[in-house]
């Protein structure tokens, strides 16, 4: 039974979507106004593989991911940089795009971007106002009305009582503890540039929270699955998304909300002062792969904090190694094609549909790892059951995706693998151990075999 812990109820529930077999899920996607960090990546890599376990349970999953390319970030980068809105916009998207690639990431179905869709915007926010939930201000705003909205504060537990009630909020994030009524439509003031577009209410742009709720409903319908992103989104941004949503179109909008932890850097918050604010060119400069980036920001549960230290590498590199050599092992023993799994892989998918407890499901898989290579070092696995494992290995990789793709080993790499094996059928066993480590000097592993030499990355 597939469980998630739902932000909204505060519980693990049991995870039935609204039509049988299909989720339709909202994530939601990068401002771009500079280049993702890896704090970013924790949340976008969390949804991939919740992505990736509802695909390996069989369901079919339509994914939405926006792209905020017009908000209060992103006009103050236009103008900081005197460029226009799009170039800033456009430049970032394509970075965001290149880095999710490189990190595996499963493509979303579509990546609808916000100034594509302002008309939808302003019909939700005139039926807002039409059904008396928000209101215009003397300068053209428009602003929603939370005490209108008897269940505002849901998500957050906030106590709308402690409201100002003189006070408006313009700015798109704002503190929790001072819930306000929020901007809809934002008239056109000078600081804008030129980026505005026309509206029943005069000239302006739409705020943040809006462009959410209209591009979800027009992709996704009125009430839809699943809603994701990282706890910072929780206030205001989904507050507000479930607010207006539910005013506007009279449906529970989303069943299940999902929300990431915040990533840590060496136990402390990440900062551009302190030094430890990195992209993933900075990670790759420093030697990281995409894999061992990936088994360091999934291996921890994704409803607990992150801590990203550059140390860690050296175990994600040893536990790519394992997965690996008992890949090559079980490759060495069988070559025949299985439809069978071994009985771990059911525990495996009973920790993922516990709300995706990755800890454990990989606890799991390690342990099938130490044991199947006892049963190899004693000669005791069978062909079929090698056939079995390699499954359960390609199986853990549709999730994790932890393996990396086959290196095109080099030519002279494999005329020094003949020369060595030349020299054992020889009995030149110094000349077999400097032509090892000759190879290992050039990046490459070589382990003998029953059926011949091995070779894989260093």
């Amino acid at each position: 039974m597939l469980r998630f812990y739902n932000s909204l109820t505060q519980k693990k529930e049991k995870f039935v979507p609204n039509e049988e077999g299909k989720v339709k899920l909202y994530t939601c996607g990068p401002t771009v106004y500079d280049t993702a960090h890896i704090g970013n990546f924790r949340t976008f890599l969390f949804e991939d593989f919740l992505k990736r376990v509802l695909i390996a349970l069989g369901f079919e999953v339509f994914h939405i991911m926006n792209i905020t390319d017009v908000d209060d970030k992103t006009i103050q980068k236009a103008r900081d940089k005197q460029k226009s809105l799009s170039k800033i916009t456009d430049h970032y998207t394509k970075i965001f795009k290149r880095d999710s690639a490189e990190l595996k990431i499963i493509p979303a179905d579509v990546y609808p971007a916000a100034t594509k869709h302002i008309r939808g915007m302003i019909n939700m926010i005139q039926k807002l106002m039409d059904k008396g939930h928000a209101y215009k201000t003397d300068d053209g705003s428009v602003f929603f009305s939370i005490e209108s909205f008897k269940g505002y504060g849901s998500l957050t537990n906030i106590n709308v009582s402690k409201m100002r009630q003189s006070k408006r909020v313009e700015s798109d994030e704002y503190s929790l503890d001072n819930p306000r009524d929020f901007a809809l439509w934002k008239a056109h003031k000078e600081e804008d540039i030129d980026v505005f577009w026309d509206s029943p209410w005069g000239r302006g742009r739409p705020g943040w929270h809006i462009e959410c709720s209209a591009m979800s409903v027009e992709y996704l319908g009125n009430h839809f699955d699943i809603h994701c992103g990282g706890v910072d989104n929780k206030f205001p941004h989904h507050e507000n998304e479930i607010a207006q949503s539910v005013c506007a179109l009279g449906t529970p909008f989303v069943n299940y909300w999902l929300h990431a932890e915040y990533l840590l850097v060496n136990g402390g918050k990440m900062s551009k002062s302190l030094g430890n604010y990195y992209c993933l060119s900075d990670l790759y400069e420093k030697g990281f792969t995409t894999e061992e980036i990936r088994y360091i920001l999934l291996s921890t549960h994704y409803r607990t904090k992150v801590d990203f230290r550059l140390d860690k590498q050296h175990e994600a590199k040893k536990v790519i190694q394992r997965i690996q050599e008992l890949k090559s092992r079980l490759e060495s023993i069988s070559s025949s094609v299985s439809t069978g799994f071994p009985d771990e892989t059911n525990s495996f998918n009973l920790a993922l549909e516990n709300d995706l407890d990755s800890p454990k499901a990989m606890s799991v898989f390690f342990d099938w790892i130490r044991k199947t290579n006892i049963k190899v070092d004693k000669n005791k696995l069978i062909a079929k059951k090698a056939a079995e494992g390699l499954n359960f290995i390609a199986y853990f990789d549709s999730i994790y995706g932890l393996l990396p793709k086959k290196e095109s080993i080099p030519q002279d790499i494999l005329d020094l693998v003949a020369e060595r094996e030349e020299a054992r059928r020889n009995g030149e066993w110094e000349k077999s151990d400097r032509l090892r480590n000759l190879i290992a000097s050039e990046g490459w592993l070589v382990k003998d075999t029953p059926s011949g030499s091995k070779l894989s990355v260093k």
